[in-house]
């Protein structure tokens, strides 16, 4: 194997593969990247067994095809530290050792065969279907921040992707709960498209937002019960779903919640920063005294202070005291792309209804904390 490619692009699709690979783990092989060349392109491929990547890029010369494993760290760290747009050149000498050259550097890379290196079946048969980037992204965003760390209930811990129809329209509807707050968020599909409901993992997510951002070409997926294919414009992400039931999250959803909040969403935000000032975590319990038009806030840390602010807000209803975890509105406020957030309230122990005026098919619900 013997090729030359520019180094940003290099570069840049070992960004994409490097955040699969585990850093630490018992199988050497998995530590590596698997490098393809052949046919005046460069084939990577990463995995950590429950996720595979593939990203296809153009070569500036072939003189030789082969392949060959290394390790993707000390690649990648060293592409970084080249000059940019330099070219870089890559020579397999023998079955362990992989010559790098650019300009006046030059390394030698250890290598494993790449018979070695562990790609299973990809192939699924559902059906593909087509969904533009920057609606993925959204949805995936607006649910990503809901989602539970808890490792004893594993079917939390990921976005439930499923298909639901509404006023004879179907979408595309992605869930998250940690049992304290949910988040879901659609996107219109064609009604005859088929999706096996599955729980995205959290690893998968945050790879596949880094991939959209990337994109504005159309992603194909395909799925299954037990896998999701993902395909871009170069590349290719298959990832394993989580084993496990989503619990019925309509249950939770407040169907008689008629005490209704609007606060302008900027003044919220940074009313919520200044006075949890005195939290060490941001995590404190928030206080809203609401009155018709101001919500009183405050947070009281017994160690370090107390922090209080008044804002004018609109609400229809008789004066309410509600409580809040600080960091859960700081988190829903950042997805809000409205100029006000709009809450809907029932008491002081009912779960609160956030939507927003400018999606909606986005909603997040938020259990109020006792204090």
């Amino acid at each position: 194997m013997q090729f030359s490619i520019n180094r940003d692009v290099f570069l840049k699709a070992l960004g994409n593969a490097n955040g699969i690979i585990e850093k630490k783990t018992t199988f050497p092989i998995l530590s590596n990247i698997l490098l393809e060349a052949k046919d005046s392109k460069l084939k990577i491929s990463a995995t950590d067994l429950d996720i595979i990547y593939f990203e296809e890029m153009d070569l500036q010369e072939l003189q030789k095809e082969g392949s060959t494993t290394t390790s993707s760290s000390i690649l990648y760290d060293i592409l970084r530290k080249l000059h940019q747009n330099s070219k870089v050149e890559l020579s397999l000498q023998s079955s362990n050792k992989l010559k790098l050259i650019s300009e006046n550097s030059k390394f030698n890379l250890l290598c494993l065969p790449p018979d070695n290196f562990p790609l299973s079946e990809e192939n699924i048969s559902q059906k593909k279907f087509e969904v533009l980037p920057n609606k993925l992204l959204k949805l995936l965003n607006k649910t990503k921040i809901s989602i539970s760390n808890d490792e004893t209930r594993h079917y939390l811990n990921g976005v439930y992707l499923h298909k639901t129809t509404l006023e004879n329209k179907s979408f595309l509807c992605g869930v998250a709960t940690d049992s304290h707050r949910l988040s879901s968020s659609s996107l219109e599909i064609d009604s005859g498209i088929d999706i096996e409901p599955i729980i995205l993992p959290k690893k998968t997510i945050f790879q596949l937002i880094s991939l959209l951002e990337q994109t504005v070409s159309p992603i194909k997926i395909s799925n299954n019960k037990s896998k999701i294919k993902f395909e871009m414009d170069k590349s290719v992400l298959i990832s394993k779903v989580i084993d496990g039931r989503f619990p019925d999250y309509s249950k939770v959803i407040p169907k008689e919640n008629n005490k209704i909040l609007q606060i302008k969403l900027n003044e919220l935000k940074n009313s919520i920063e200044r006075v949890t000032s005195v939290s060490s975590d941001r995590k404190e319990g928030l206080k809203m005294a609401i009155s018709k038009n101001a919500v009183h806030l405050s947070v009281n840390n017994p160690i370090s202070g107390e922090g209080i602010e008044n804002i004018n807000a609109k609400f229809n209803s008789d004066d309410l005291s509600i409580s809040f975890n600080s960091r859960y509105l700081t988190d829903i406020s950042s997805q809000i792309e409205n100029e006000s957030i709009v809450i809907y309230l029932k008491d002081a122990g009912s779960p609160a209804l956030i939507s927003d005026f400018s999606d909606k098919n986005s909603f997040h619900v938020v259990m109020p904390m006792k204090i």
